[in-house]
């Protein structure tokens, strides 16, 4: 077997041991297994659901030995699919073959050898096979580790509920908000991302070359094939899609990567700006024994998680994007541009994978710098002047946002210089005092409370 070192792609080579919980679904062996999983299982629903005379029920240890080849499909299996292949220079049909292979010597499925793959088109295998393959990638490594990320964001927004910190709108410095109020904005627009993620029903079609149940109605004339196709694309949990070509036309596996990218996106928008908290100093990140941050300037720890995050995302919402804008496009009632582009689903979530995974590392280095948090809001004490001018509204005073924008923009204020303004205003004198008593680090509203919620 190659060395990593010899590798291609970094998802195979530098990174394949982060990414190595991907590769039982998206790997070239995971696809093959998927798709001997569902010729058995046309064949089991034939013998045993459809009463046509010519294929008679198989047994339950036969039924059991079937699925048992697709639950127990390896390495060793797949290599010899690959060989079949090399001969046949079809993917689909070598797996016909293996199956006649693998069990000619087993004397119920010998007999019914003829209706393994019987009145399929590759594409009732692929589509299946695709569909199958990324309802468990999706289900048992992507949102496990997109909740791992939301769980510790959760943690963060709790712990850092209560800790005030300069907002910066436009770069600029603006309203104090709390570090974990901040943490809780991105656990909700995950949440609501991963809910859409989540949310994508797969759809799946066994209908024959051009999607009319041809070849099925030829030999079976009076025989239900839509509705025997019907309940064999439900029975594997998957919705059936009844109007199709020769493909089924991907438009949810196109609403699942675009469900992706969007995930993605917030992700990246929160390793930006963690890349920036850190640079600020707003957080210092735990030194790891042994790790080198520069090769040159010692003194360095440099936020190269969030880095690593951000570039393979953004790799991965390229490809996504590509497969949610491609997949859907097929001339006339079939051309072969899709199955090239969906061998590239294991780059889209490998790159998506390894960005949580960098993300994940990151986020559980951090640890807030209260003094660094501190001295940028008693540096700014013009940031009240929002709350200031707008009890001034409250009690009608004249022209009071001009009265702070004189006061304070493109200037520094200092406490006494605010306090003055205060002390002036016709307001009442309960209301003078909570102004007066009001500090940058103290107006944060609703912040902590909004924290704690999420």
């Amino acid at each position: 077997m190659p060395s990593p070192l010899s590798a291609l792609s970094p998802l195979d080579g530098r990174y394949h041991k982060q990414l190595a919980p991907l590769t039982a679904y998206c790997s070239e062996a995971a696809l093959i297994r998927y798709r001997v999983r569902v010729e058995i299982e046309w064949l089991i629903a034939l013998a045993q659901d459809s009463g046509l005379a010519e294929i008679r029920p198989f047994s339950a240890a036969t039924v059991a030995e079937l699925r048992q080849a697709a639950a127990g499909f390896g390495e060793a299996d797949a290599a010899r699919v690959k060989e079949i292949e090399a001969r046949t220079n079809h993917d689909v049909k070598a797996i016909e073959y293996w199956l006649k292979e693998r069990f000619a010597g087993q004397a119920e499925v010998a007999a019914a050898a003829e209706f393994i793959h019987f009145a399929c088109t590759s594409e009732d295998i692929n589509n299946l096979a695709h569909a199958l393959m990324l309802a468990d990638a999706r289900a048992q490594v992507m949102l496990p580790a997109l909740d791992q990320v939301v769980d510790k964001l959760r943690i963060l927004a709790h712990e850092l509920a209560d800790e005030p910190m300069l907002a910066r709108t436009h770069g600029q410095a603006a309203t104090p908000t709390t570090m974990g109020k901040e943490m809780a904005n991105v656990v909700h627009r995950l949440a609501r991302a991963r809910a859409g993620i989540a949310a994508v029903s797969l759809t799946g079609k066994i209908n024959g070359a051009v999607g009319n149940y041809n070849a099925h109605l030829v030999a079976y004339p009076a025989f239900d094939w839509e509705g025997f196709a019907r309940n064999f694309v439900e029975a594997l949990q998957l919705e059936f899609n009844p109007y199709t070509t020769q493909i089924e036309p991907h438009d949810a596996l196109a609403e699942l990567f675009d469900a992706c990218a969007r995930a993605n996106t917030v992700l990246i928008d929160l390793d930006r700006d963690i890349w920036g908290y850190v640079s600020l100093g707003y957080f210092k990140q735990r030194v790891i024994a042994g790790e080198v941050g520069s090769s040159t300037m010692p003194h360095k720890v440099n936020p190269i998680d969030f880095e690593n995050s951000e570039g393979n995302l953004g790799l991965a919402n390229a490809v996504l994007h590509h497969l949610s804008g491609k997949l859907p496009l097929s001339r006339w009632q079939r051309d072969l541009t899709d199955s090239t582009v969906l061998r590239n689903v294991g780059v889209a979530l490998g790159y998506s994978l390894l960005g949580l995974v960098s993300c994940l590392k990151g986020l559980n280095k951090l640890e807030a710098n209260p003094a660094a948090l501190r001295a940028d809001l008693e540096s700014t004490w013009e940031v009240l002047a929002e709350a200031v001018q707008t009890v001034m509204r409250r009690y009608g005073l004249p022209e009071p946002y001009e009265q702070l924008k004189t006061l304070t923009r493109g200037k520094g204020i200092t406490p006494e210089s605010l306090r003055q303004f205060i002390g002036q205003l016709a307001i009442p004198d309960a209301e003078r005092q909570r102004l007066l008593a009001l500090t940058p680090w103290t107006y944060t509203g609703k912040a902590a409370e909004l924290a704690r919620r999420v």
